[in-house]
């Protein structure tokens, strides 16, 4: 059974672990803007967040046409085929739910930061 919501957490497990930098290199020396390391770090964040949004969003497109094709008697695909790809579709998008109620929760969090 290869259920692709572990696979999605253990990329971005590893994504967040990439975007994770020391503090000396988030506060430069010399007064100037930081270096563009930390642009590229968003901007790979951001590619990877669109990646499994994509990911998830082709699970249930995939989950809705095999659902389709077995309504429509396809005897190629089985009961259990069409209910497996619905489940796996349905956590990967609860996960995705979940992540981004924790990435609003983090922003709120430091927005109401004293500065």
């Amino acid at each position: 059974m290869d259920v692709k919501a572990n696979s999605l957490y253990q990329e971005m497990q590893s994504m967040i672990g990439q975007t994770r930098l020391p503090v000396n290199e988030l506060q430069p020396s010399n007064g100037l803007q930081p270096s563009n390391e930390i642009n590229t770090s968003a901007s790979d964040f951001s590619t990877m967040l669109k990646h499994a949004v994509d990911g998830v969003n082709d699970m249930q497109l995939e989950s809705k046409t095999m659902q389709q094709r077995f309504e429509m008697g396809d005897p190629n695909l089985s009961l259990a085929e069409v209910m497996l790809a619905k489940e796996t579709s349905g956590i990967a998008f609860e996960a995705t739910v979940q992540v981004r109620n924790k990435v609003l929760e983090a922003y709120k969090t430091i927005m109401n930061m004293p500065v």
